[in-house]
């Protein structure tokens, strides 16, 4: 009872004072109290961004929107004089060269072709983008396979004059030939040398006999390609002997009978569509009207360009960081030096060597169209910088992740495809993506070979003398760097959903 009675002595006999209120920490209240206004630093930091703010989008929006000019016909909207007000961008001159900056000097009647090229490449993308919708594999072989083959025939017309099999013979009977002249030219300029001579003249000798031996080599290929081209229906005839010959080559290389049906089905399955295409298309008839490379520009030389040399880069780049990780010398040493040379070497420089100089490497008879000379220049030139943004990754592997891939029996190729790979590309995914960006920011070198791309059509856009006005450059630039801003965000914010997206297992 004592120690009852002396505990409730202690019992308050006034209400506690009430505390203060918190301080607000959300809202726009609490960013200015907790970011902006927190510190001596934050506030002069906060000052000094506003008046950059001020001086720069407050002058950027008068020129675009405020002061801008909206309708005309021709440089005199664009005068301050005719205006009553100074004037901002030029709006009117976009609007005329706006079918300039998207398809160049591309056919007007043609142009259906190019926007339907857009669009399935659109109606392909998406669903890839998209995690949740199914059969990404099948989505992926259409747009990565399929669809460059349908956009090539879209974009430049012309039908086919054989398949595999004439193909084939053709860059072969082409290599052969090559090296036979090459044998033949060595043997000519080993004549009137007393000390080169000799050994020159056993080489060539030694280069012809081995074109020869060529030659007898790809005799059935040749043979095949002949019979064919008697008849009638080449292109046909062709198609159905590539399709036999590849499929059955697929059949036996994956167990035959045994194990081979489901190779043999899937191929057999793709050359139907193919043929189907070909069928649609009447590609096997003349196809559509050829429009030579050198009329496209705009935007469609720019996404092409960007687009296939993402695609393609990306192989290899796979390939050369894997090659340079090789524990074969030849394969290591190879890499490296791919690597380092292209790395050495600035775009212009190689896009001038693929357009000017890759023409004296391919076979004799062989042409390689100037845009696909480029596309080949970019593609190399990305891949070597994409392989050391994947070795990187490569190194953050683990080295227990290979050991328990072999200690549960995988290949070396099943390892580095289902484990190793996947993780290292998940760790290089900003790395990857900001490659992306440069390459699609760096398509505009094309001008100085003479490929008009976005900047390159807006730069012809400024010698039309009937918008030449004070603001048109401007106005065209702005509205360039608009569209190059809109593409290089939506690749920045997507690479941003996949990283959290694959490392959300990661976070607490």
């Amino acid at each position: 009872m004592t120690d009852i009675t002396a505990s409730t002595a202690f019992v308050r006999q006034e209400l506690v004072p009430e505390r203060p209120a918190p301080v607000k920490t959300t809202g726009f209240i609490g960013l200015l109290r907790t970011r902006l206004f927190n510190s001596p630093t934050n506030i002069l930091l906060t000052i000094v961004g506003a008046l950059l703010l001020w001086f720069i989008v407050v002058p950027a929006l008068r020129f675009l929107l405020f002061d801008a000019v909206w309708t005309g016909t021709d440089r005199n909207a664009c005068l301050a004089e005719n205006a009553g007000h100074p004037v901002g961008a030029c709006w009117p001159f976009v609007q005329a060269k706006f079918s300039q900056f998207i398809y160049g000097f591309y056919p007007e009647p043609e142009r259906w072709r190019v926007n339907l090229t857009f669009l399935l490449a659109a109606l392909l993308l998406l669903p890839l983008l998209i995690p949740r919708l199914p059969a990404k594999g099948l989505n992926a072989g259409l747009f990565f396979i399929a669809f460059p083959i349908v956009a090539f025939f879209l974009l430049h017309g012309g039908g086919l004059t054989g398949f595999g099999v004439s193909w084939t013979a053709a860059l072969l009977s082409g290599f052969a030939d090559s090296m036979a002249d090459a044998g033949r030219a060595l043997s000519n300029a080993a004549q009137g040398s007393a000390i080169v001579g000799p050994p020159l003249t056993l080489l060539g000798k030694f280069v012809v006999l081995l074109g020869s031996a060529v030659s007898l080599l790809i005799w059935p290929v040749t043979w095949l390609r002949d019979q064919i081209q008697v008849s009638g229906q080449s292109v046909w005839i062709d198609f159905a002997a590539t399709a036999v010959i590849v499929s059955s080559l697929l059949f036996f290389l994956n167990g035959g009978t045994r194990s081979g049906w489901r190779a043999l089905v899937v191929s057999l399955a793709t050359f139907a569509g193919m043929g189907l295409v070909i069928a649609v298309m009447h590609l096997d008839r003349g196809g559509l009207p050829i429009v030579d490379t050198r009329l496209w520009g705009g935007l469609l030389v720019t996404l092409v360009l960007s687009v296939t040399g993402i695609v393609a880069s990306m192989p290899v780049g796979i390939a050369l960081a894997l090659g340079r990780r090789s524990t074969i010398p030849l394969i290591r040493i190879f890499s490296i030096a791919f690597i380092e040379f292209w790395r050495g070497v600035p775009l212009i420089t190689v896009l001038f060597f693929a357009t000017y100089m890759l023409p004296l490497f391919v076979p004799t008879g062989f042409t390689v169209d100037g845009l696909v000379r480029a596309l080949i220049g970019i593609a190399l030139f990305a891949g070597a910088y994409q392989a050391e943004v994947i070795r990187g990754g490569l190194q953050a592997i683990p080295r227990g992740q290979s050991e328990a891939a072999s200690a549960l029996g995988l290949s070396w190729w099943k390892t580095t495809a289902l484990i190793v790979m996947p993780q290292a590309l998940r760790h290089v995914i900003p790395g990857l993506v900001n490659s992306f960006i440069a390459l699609f920011k760096d398509t505009s070198l094309v001008l100085i070979v003479a490929l008009f791309d976005l900047l390159g059509q807006l730069r012809a856009s400024f010698s039309d003398p009937v918008w030449a006005t004070p603001t048109t450059l401007f106005t065209g630039f702005a509205f360039t760097g608009m569209i190059y801003f809109v593409f290089c965000f939506g690749m920045s914010r997507y690479s941003l959903f996949v990283e959290h997206r694959l490392n959300a297992h990661r976070r607490s």
